[in-house]
């Protein structure tokens, strides 16, 4: 199994760092977990083209997870070579997204099926809304879907992925929670969304401070990965962004609660299983 960081920025735009989005392969499995700014480029970067994509996870429907929504869809349909219905994953509320998505994709979808002759209809897109519990396979993976807590945005998932003998719990945004510490038990890898408390709170901005209370620490990551016991810690979606030279720095604050391996870095950073 491979796990790519796609992408590892976060709302802020960032040079360096697509929107949040991760990449999982194994045993002919490629998923993509959530769908943020500038996902196919990066997706490309990692060797794989859209139409090879089995199925988009949804973590939850803030913005930056989700914002290349229609970019995924309509690329992997036009550069499909035949019909190829995509199976997107989500929470409650998935639909309705995907559903005004498609709406809004309505002109183009005309223009390309007017223009090409082996074009003969949209998208075909599968909507499947999820809750903690379920359990669905993509390809040859089981995957299990847990509860997170990232309140007042709710709900938010979280899956875990087994496959060939190996298995990882891609989270996404929230703070330590049963439902996490639960699906993340004896996991190989355990990916996080963190932030750092400390330099969030040198910014004197009350909206910035406002994310402190529902978005996991690098430590609070790295506390989950060792009570669950999981193999190694993998983790993105960075606010504030990683610097240059600081990847050392963030490692250690992990490495305090935590003392397996941990990885992070740049885009298209990946860890094999």
């Amino acid at each position: 199994m491979r796990i790519t960081l796609l992408g590892t920025g976060s709302p802020i735009p960032d040079s360096r760092r697509a929107g949040p989005s991760t990449l999982v392969t194994a045993d002919g499995v490629t998923a993509l977990i959530d769908c943020g700014r500038g996902v196919l480029m990066r997706l490309v970067a990692a060797g794989t083209l859209p139409p090879f994509l089995n199925a988009l996870l949804i973590t939850h429907l803030h913005i930056d997870h989700i914002s290349d929504l229609g970019d995924v869809i309509t690329t992997r349909w036009v550069m499909s070579p035949g019909p190829s219905p995509f199976v997107i994953y989500g929470p409650v509320g998935t639909a309705e997204v995907v559903r005004l998505t498609l709406a809004s994709l309505n002109a183009d979808v005309g223009y390309r099926v007017a223009h090409h002759a082996d074009l003969h209809q949209g998208p075909a897109v599968e909507v499947r809304e999820v809750a903690a519990g379920d359990t669905f396979t993509v390809g040859s993976a089981q995957v299990t879907v847990g509860w997170t807590d990232h309140r007042p945005v709710e709900p938010t998932i979280a899956f875990r992925f087994e496959v060939g003998g190996k298995s990882a719990v891609l989270g996404g945004d929230g703070v330590p929670c049963a439902g996490l510490d639960e699906l993340c038990r004896g996991a190989d890898a355990y990916v996080q969304t963190v932030i750092r408390e400390d330099l969030v709170r040198l910014v004197p901005s009350a909206r910035l401070q406002d994310i402190l209370d529902y978005h996991s620490t690098v430590q609070q990551a790295a506390q989950t990965a060792t009570t669950a016991r999981v193999g190694t810690l993998v983790l993105t979606h960075y606010v504030p962004a990683i610097q240059p030279g600081q990847e050392d720095e963030w490692r250690a604050l992990a490495a305090a609660h935590f003392a397996g391996p941990i990885v992070l870095g740049d885009d298209l950073t990946f860890v094999d299983l």
